[in-house]
Formats: C-alpha cells, sequence, structure tokens
C-alpha cells in the first residue's frame, strides 16, 4: 500500500466500517496509487507546518490509554528539519510529563496542525525521539532565541505518514494579529468615512 497514512490509519476493522458506510471504494482507489505518497514533506507541508503557532500531540500510554496534549509556541517553533523529520522545543508547563512518560515506553505520536481561518489540517504520524539538554547540536537547530520561555527538552520526529483533512465543519478562529489583518479594510474605510464627514461638516455653512 504505497499511501503511509492510509498504510497506517486503514486497519481491517476501520475498512470493513468504511465497506458498511459505502466508503471504501473511494478510499481502496487512493490506497492503490502506483507510487509511494503521504510520507515526505513538500514545499505545500513544510509551509504550513513553519506558519503554525500549535499543534496536538497525541500519545499512548504504557496501559493504552491514548492521551492528546496541546503544544504551543512562537509561529514556526516547529522545525522542518529535512523531507521526513520535524521537531520542537518542549517549553516548561505545568510538570505533568504525561506525553513524555508516554514516550519513554511507546514512541508513536500523532499531530494536528490547525490553521483555524483557512478552515484547513495537518494531520500526521511518527514516531518521537527525546531530545535532552546534553544534545545541544540538535537543540541548536529548534531553539527560538526571542521567545522567554524554558526550554526543557525537545522531540524530533520522524514522519511515517501525513494527509490532509477537508475543511467540514472546521470553526473559523482568528489570533489577535490574525484578526488585526482581517479588520485593517475595514478600520481604514471606517477612517476614510469619518474623514469626508468631517470635511462635510467643516464646509457647511453655520445656522
Amino acid at each position: 500500500m504505497p499511501h503511509h497514512f492510509a498504510e497506517i490509519a486503514f486497519t481491517p476493522t476501520v475498512k470493513k466500517v468504511q465497506e458498511e458506510m459505502g466508503s471504501r471504494s473511494s478510499y481502496a482507489r487512493m490506497e492503490s496509487v502506483p507510487a509511494q505518497v503521504n510520507y515526505r514533506l513538500t514545499e505545500a507541508e513544510a509551509g504550513f507546518i513553519a506558519g503554525r503557532n500549535s499543534l496536538y500531540m497525541a500519545t499512548v500510554s504504557e496501559t493504552g490509554w491514548p492521551y492528546i496534549q496541546h503544544r504551543g509556541g512562537p509561529t514556526g517553533f516547529v522545525r522542518v528539519l529535512d523531507e521526513s523529520t520535524i521537531g520542537f522545543a518542549d517549553f516548561r508547563g505545568n510538570r505533568q510529563y504525561v506525553s513524555v512518560g508516554n514516550l519513554m515506553m511507546d514512541d508513536r505520536v500523532s499531530l494536528f496542525f490547525m490553521d483555524y481561518p483557512n478552515k484547513t489540517r495537518l494531520k500526521l504520524f511518527g514516531r518521537a525521539r527525546i531530545i535532552g539538554l546534553d544534545e545541544q547540536a540538535v537543540l541548536s537547530r529548534l531553539e527560538m532565541p526571542d521567545y522567554r520561555a524554558r526550554i526543557e527538552r525537545a522531540f524530533v520526529i520522524s514522519i511515517d505518514g501525513f494527509d490532509w483533512n477537508c475543511p467540514q465543519h472546521i470553526s473559523e478562529r482568528y489570533m489577535p494579529e490574525e484578526l488585526g489583518a482581517v479588520t485593517a479594510p475595514l478600520m481604514a474605510r471606517i477612517a476614510e468615512l469619518e474623514a469626508a464627514l468631517a470635511r462635510r461638516i467643516e464646509s457647511s455653512p453655520a445656522k
């Protein structure tokens, strides 16, 4: 099966459900493409990842429970190291260390990168390696010098497969700077109208 994301996600039980729900034929065609796809990042995926300031990372505990954690930082804190590897610094948080503990037993991760304003998401399967503070050669590629947060470790993830999701049911949400860009034309138009109104008031004859 050359579609690497489908190879991981579409288990026999998943395929059975797809068959029952009538979607199996379309996904079977996706899986049957002749060349291997969706395991090496192109410029589209690399650019999308570089433009994000957060992600959701799922790990699996040694007792079999899934755990999802939000990871954030400045835009571009997730670095594309090469076409099959990404990494990011792990900044100090609430110190529960659930993801860290899970990864010590099972290195598999699932990542969701969300672009809410454009209703776009990229999902990714991979295997994570925990990078300690003694591995400066790697950490130096993931540090954010202008971001005042304590780095406790880093994660380097080898990509096994990825896929883009459809925009259906994604709610549009905006960061303050993104909202400013959206409303800038409206604010400019308001200022223009206010100025025109002020000129008209000034030029109108006094009663």
